[in-house]
């Protein structure tokens, strides 16, 4: 746990105004940028110890993910940190108006286990392009990609400006929330932990942000391209092993294609992993037996289409495929987080939104329809973070868009832009010249209602 002292080392720091200036926050983007290529066959190694991820996997869903963002926000600084020139309304002329965006101070930023590379180092990016210092509180479950980091980060950065804190997290993050009034939390975690955050966020008044969970769900209508959805959604929920909080967390699917897609997911599964993908360098592993139990109880809670089989051992599940599940059973009340996709048929929209309304708005909703009335209708009826029409989970790789969640599944957003408005503050300024200062704005007021009426309409 860090003491104070380190604490205020941080706020020191960004009072005496290293961290403001465009080139300044270049530097420190590059020297990130720099680092991951140097530590890269340490990180995959790191990566393939907590969670068996391939090279290529750890690639695309990881530091490549990361360099992408660094290098989006290299390509665009000085545009965002450029003053927005505003409009100025009539009482108000002839000033002129602008928003500037001006860094928040000394921010926490609270990484999970499930892609514990990708998922600390995106938000410190958005954190260190708007002008930031910053403190990195990874996930401890898993220690290998948390050592590599801890190197990397203490190799190319002081600790007064980015400091990096290892330790259990219910112990270490309350301590330094009580004790330090920091200017921004953002965690990414379980809604549970979320909302003790929050709770302890709101005691010093700090505003958060909460990339949390939920159950997302997958729609599948009558008129789907079922072999393109059944691969599209194959490959992400059971990418990681399921543990990814935008992967479909249940299938909805129209009565009359559950046949045919039930069969397009199970023959396509032995196509990405074989037929043993436990054995498989592609299939990654549950991080931990704690997560291994919780997801095994789900395996007896629905008739296998595929899959079932485990190796607590090697902390294996197999992909697995149910149907004949109650609305009722804990793998549809509970987020899954793990390679087990419930199917459930339904005849009409208004059944599928009954059951999708048991948990509102999900982080996000995929929804597979060759028809662009579907498509508006069901966007319209599910409240959701984010959305995929034909496609699961990849929304959030384009860094143009938003990511985020709401109510349950979070509040707030990042990505790209999103990051850096997310860590700074939009300052309104309005600059009035010296030689219009008429008198009518001064008291006394009486018998100027008329004037006042057509000034400020």
């Amino acid at each position: 746990m860090e003491g104070s002292s380190s604490l205020e080392k941080l706020r020191g720091y960004f009072n005496q105004g290293h961290t403001q200036s465009y080139q300044f926050r270049k530097e420190q983007l590059s020297k990130l940028k720099a680092a991951i290529l140097e530590y890269e066959e340490e990180l995959y190694e790191a990566l393939r110890q907590d969670l068996k991820k391939s090279r290529e996997e750890s690639w695309v869903t990881e530091l490549g993910f990361v360099m992408a963002e660094i290098n989006a926000a290299l390509r665009n600084l000085k545009r965002w940190m450029r003053p927005e020139r505003k409009g100025t309304n009539l009482v108000n002329l002839p000033s002129s108006s602008r928003v500037m965006k001006e860094p928040l101070g000394v921010v926490l930023v609270i990484g999970p286990w499930n892609y514990p590379f990708m998922l600390l180092m995106n938000p410190v990016v958005g954190a260190i392009a708007a002008g930031n210092c910053v403190l990195m509180k990874p996930s401890e479950f898993a220690p290998a990609t948390d050592a590599v980091m801890k190197k990397m980060i203490e190799q190319i950065y002081p600790p007064e400006y980015i400091l990096y804190v290892q330790g259990e997290g219910q112990r270490v993050i309350p301590a330094m929330m009580q004790q330090f009034a920091f200017d921004h939390v953002f965690y990414t975690g379980s809604t549970e932990v979320g909302r003790i955050i929050y709770k302890m966020a709101a005691e010093k008044l700090v505003p958060v942000t909460l990339e949390l969970g939920g159950k997302s769900p997958c729609v599948i209508e009558a008129d789907a391209n079922i072999k393109v959805a059944a691969n599209r959604i194959a490959v992400t929920k059971f990418s990681n092993a399921g543990q990814m909080c935008v992967a479909p967390d249940y299938l909805l699917v129209h009565e009359s294609v559950l046949e045919s897609t039930l069969e397009a997911i199970r023959d396509f599964i032995p196509v990405m992993y074989s037929a043993k993908p436990e054995e498989d360098d592609g299939y990654c592993r549950i991080i931990n037996e704690r997560q291994f139990d919780r997801i095994e109880k789900y395996l007896k809670e629905g008739k296998l289409v595929c899959g079932g089989r485990t190796d607590k051992s090697r902390l294996f599940i197999e992909p697995t495929v149910l149907r004949d599940v109650s609305p009722d059973a804990a793998v549809m009340n509970e987020e899954i987080f793990g390679p087990v996709l419930p199917v459930i048929p339904f005849r009409t929209m208004e059944e599928a939104i009954k059951i999708i309304s048991r948990h509102p708005n999900p982080l996000s909703f995929y929804i597979y329809t060759s028809s662009r009335k579907k498509e508006a209708a069901w966007l319209q009826a599910v409240p959701s973070g984010g959305a995929c029409v034909n496609n699961c989970s990849w929304h959030l790789t384009n860094h143009h868009l938003p990511f985020g969640g709401r109510g349950f599944s979070g509040t707030g957003n990042y990505h790209g832009k999103y990051s850096f408005d997310t860590f700074s503050h939009a300052k309104a300024v309005m600059k009035t010249p010296y030689w219009f200062d008429p008198k009518i704005k001064y008291p006394p007021m009486k018998g100027k209602l008329k004037i006042f009426k057509w000034v400020i309409r």
